[in-house]
């Protein structure tokens, strides 16, 4: 029987646990008015931009790039796996479908906690209050922090449905490797989308929200398999799945590799060209707000312009023999982390030479894998670099270039390993839609990861020969025919400011002397081409070039113009060609198409300058009409699109009928000139030119038909010597038809038609004059009606020849 004594007591800490619960609400319900104004809005969990990067597509929407530090791709509930539902529910909130956000039991802990302690240290938060928390709040360990957090768990409940707070977590959760959300998890650890994943993968990544490192089955596979097994007994326990699915999915191994982001097509110049103008148009906010970039690249071709480029510069560099290994490490202790701390680059693999016999090499790759390479793989002939213009005599045996220890390159072709090595030589190529400037390849060199500094856009070289072609354009508008004679021989400029005279010369130091002008140009004739700019006048010919893209500003105002001493990239010259490709009209190359925000909603449309000859849709003048403007707009300027935009026709800068002669003759440049090599593609609608500049330091070729126009450049960055055997012909043209042959593969020979104002007649292939049906070696050619040679006087003598003597005056011809 309890006592008097006892019964105070019971009552006395009746009421102190009366005044604490009092207290205690108290504290709440003045922390709830207090806190609870300034709670932000659950309507903005509906309105917020997760941050996703920006992706960008070439235009078969092939994904070739994407910037941003968190990976996100945002899914909606009903593409989430049931299987994945289950299993983040039974890790982390197996009452989640029954509470109203808060698990009562974490919340009697925190007060224990804050009691105790005087703050909060433990978790216990349900799904609900961390969709709070990682949207609305900071993760500080405070009791403010935890209280916000209850507060906000009971609104979102109120507000939001369960199946809509599922997706808020599943699309913002971190789970390691930068992969923010469950479908990014998806790409990054299995390389696939969420749909594909099985039982025992989606119960991996409903692991990772609890500590993202800890279980992280690339970085810790073995804890990681513990925590996933321990989800599917949940699953079970829970009755989600049965057993004999329980033991299933035990069985299966972890098989998580880290995949990253997968772009379809490596296009890193591509993608940092875009980078850079969708953040001069909208800052940092390009990294985040999910755009969508479409560009003008063509996928497959971007691929062939990347294969051709390796190819050429590989060639190139055999051609000039063995560098010897990047360095030489005799100790075996160190080889593994050098092997791993050395990156590919174009394919070729960084590897140890482990063993040197005579005949072959053992070496060894970064995943401790030995190989041998035989000596027909690569070893056979191989001769060491000397000079651009010389290389040693054969090796005999394996040791007179190759030491243990030695860092070499090796290359896999057909299953086999062959001897590579790092080219030091660059190149580049940039092909174009001639009607509308639209960039459908661009390759800046080698490799972008070994230097990004883009060739095709920011090397600005000397052109050489494949400058002469504009100059031509241009006599050809000045009173010039293809069939002009000018003379070939030698010319001499004084200058005093110069300590020596300027003798320019042709290629092998010769002098064909009278020569038409056809001739002249697929045959690449200096001494022709600075006659006929002499000419036209040097003030003529930059007014012209100004037409092709060329800055007049900064062309030299000399006689050297006519070699290509105009310093400019590939991608001005192929835009310069592409005016000749489509018939005379001026195009401005672009690389963006359309710009989409995440949503899909269109953001901005290009409207480019087209080339049109019987369009009738189509507007006069230049465009306008810009979705962006170049100059950072908050938060995007958008495109009026309430109409379909008109086609804006290109202006016509070239007459078709100068336009043809100079196609005419860049076709003989593959037929009979400079570009004889091309004649493999088997094709007679293709034109282009050679260009090579002095030492020689820089080879191009530029060439196109009516559907695509490609420049492709090599040199060194530092300007060295290429060697005297290497010319445009020899080192850029193998670059340019590997590319050609893809790109011209699926496409009809398609010659361009022969425009009104034009005639074809015979002339005598010395004097360039009209001759009758009676001369046997007559050739034809074409002439606006207006240059129509006179018809020659009857000789006495059969094909007369106008003979050029060395005592000559060089003008007596001119």
């Amino acid at each position: 029987m309890m006592n008097k004594t006892h019964y105070k007591i019971i009552s006395k800490g009746c009421w102190c646990l009366f005044a604490m619960f009092g207290c205690m609400l108290i504290i709440v319900s003045s922390l709830y008015l207090y806190l609870s104004p300034k709670l932000p809005s659950v309507e903005n969990l509906r309105q917020i931009n997760l941050q996703t990067p920006l992706r960008i597509y070439s235009e078969d929407l092939q994904l070739i790039g994407e910037f941003g530090e968190k990976h996100r791709n945002p899914i909606d509930f009903q593409d989430i796996p049931l299987f994945y539902i289950q299993a983040l529910i039974s890790a982390e909130d197996d009452q989640f479908y029954s509470h109203s956000g808060v698990d009562i039991g974490a919340l009697l802990r925190a007060a224990v906690e804050l009691v105790s302690s005087g703050g909060i240290r433990t978790g216990g938060s349900t799904i609900t209050m961390q969709v709070a928390r990682n949207y609305l709040l900071t993760r500080e360990r405070t009791f403010t922090r935890k209280f916000n957090e209850i507060l906000l768990a009971f609104r979102i409940e109120g507000e939001l449905s369960k199946d809509e707070i599922l997706t808020l977590y599943a699309n913002k959760i971190y789970q390691g490797n930068r992969a923010y959300g469950v479908s990014a998890a998806s790409h990054v650890y299995y390389g696939q989308p969420i749909q594909k994943l099985t039982l025992s993968q989606l119960a991996m990544l409903a692991g990772l929200p609890k500590a993202p490192s800890a279980y992280n089955p690339i970085v810790n596979p073995k804890r990681a398999l513990i925590r996933r097994n321990w989800i599917l007994h949940r699953m079970h326990d829970l009755g989600y799945i049965d057993l004999k699915t329980l033991i299933l999915a035990k069985r299966e191994p972890t098989n998580a590799i880290y995949h990253g982001y997968k772009v379809s097509i490596d296009s890193p110049y591509v993608s940092e060209m875009v980078r850079k103008k969708v953040f001069a148009m909208v800052g940092k906010s390009a990294y985040t707000d999910g755009l969508r970039v479409y560009t003008t690249i063509n996928s497959h071709l971007q691929q062939s312009a990347q294969k051709s480029i390796r190819k050429g510069l590989i060639a190139y560099d055999k051609r000039h023999g063995y560098r010897g290994p990047e360095f030489n490490t005799p100790n075996p202790e160190l080889w593994n982390n050098i092997l791993q701390s050395t990156l590919t680059y174009g394919g070729l693999v960084p590897a140890i030479v482990k063993e040197v016999h005579d005949q072959h090499l053992s070496v060894l790759l970064a995943d401790k894998h030995e190989i041998f390479i035989s000596w027909e793989r690569g070893l056979k002939n191989l001769r060491k670099y000397n000079t651009p213009d010389s290389r040693s005599r054969s090796i005999k045996t394996a040791s007179e270039l190759f030491s243990t220890g030695d860092l070499v390159r090796v290359s896999q072709h057909n299953g086999r390993w062959e001897l590579a090595q790092l080219p030091k030589v660059q190149a580049a190529i940039v092909a174009l839609n001639p009607k509308n400037g639209g960039i459908k390849a661009l390759v800046g060199g080698f490799d972008f990861r070994q230097n990004n500094f883009n060739r095709a856009t920011q090397a600005t070289r000397q052109s050489g020969s494949s400058f002469k072609p504009f100059i031509y354009a241009i006599a050809l508008e000045n009173g010039f025919t293809a069939a002009s004679i000018v003379n070939d021989a030698p010319l001499v400029f004084e200058d005093k400011r110069l300590k020596n005279s300027w003798r320019p010369e042709n290629d092998g130091g010769t002098f064909y002397g009278p020569t038409r002008l056809r001739k002249a140009l697929y045959l690449s004739r200096n001494l022709v081409s600075i006659r006929i700019l002499q000419s036209i006048g040097i003030k003529t010919a930059i007014s012209g070039l100004g037409r092709f893209g060329f800055d007049s500003s900064k062309l030299p105002r000399n006689l050297s113009l006519a070699l290509g001493s105009h310093a400019t990239t590939p991608l001005k010259i192929a835009t310069g060609y592409a005016m000749l490709a489509n018939e005379g009209y001026q195009v401005e190359p672009h690389l963006i198409n359309r710009i989409e925000d995440a949503s899909g909603n269109l953001l901005y449309q290009a409207n480019p300058l087209t080339a049109c000859n019987d369009c009738n849709e189509i507007s006069q003048g230049s465009s306008q009409k810009q979705a962006y403007v170049h100059e950072k707009i908050s938060p995007y300027a958008l495109l009026d699109l309430t109409l379909e935009p008109k086609l804006t026709s290109a202006p016509r800068v070239i007459d078709p009928q100068t336009v043809y002669i100079i196609d005419s003759i860049l076709r003989d440049v593959i037929k009979i000139g400079t570009g004889r090599r091309a004649k493999v593609l088997n094709r007679s609608d293709i034109a282009g030119k050679t260009g090579t500049t002095n030492g020689p330091k820089d080879a191009w070729f530029s060439g196109y038909n009516p559907d695509i126009v490609a420049t492709a450049w090599l040199g060194f960055d530092d300007n060295l010597l290429l060697g005297r055997n290497e010319y445009g012909g020899s080192a850029a043209l193998p670059i340019w038809i590997d590319f050609m042959r893809d790109a011209l593969a699926e496409k009809v020979d398609n010659r361009r038609r022969q425009p009104k104002g034009l005639i074809t007649v015979r002339i005598d292939p010395y004097t360039g004059l009209r001759v009758g049906p009676e001369q046997k070696n007559a050739l034809f050619e074409v002439f606006k009606k207006k240059n129509i040679p006179s018809l020659a006087e009857k000789s006495t003598e059969t094909n007369t020849v106008i003979k050029y003597k060395s005592s000559m005056n060089p003008e007596d011809l001119f």
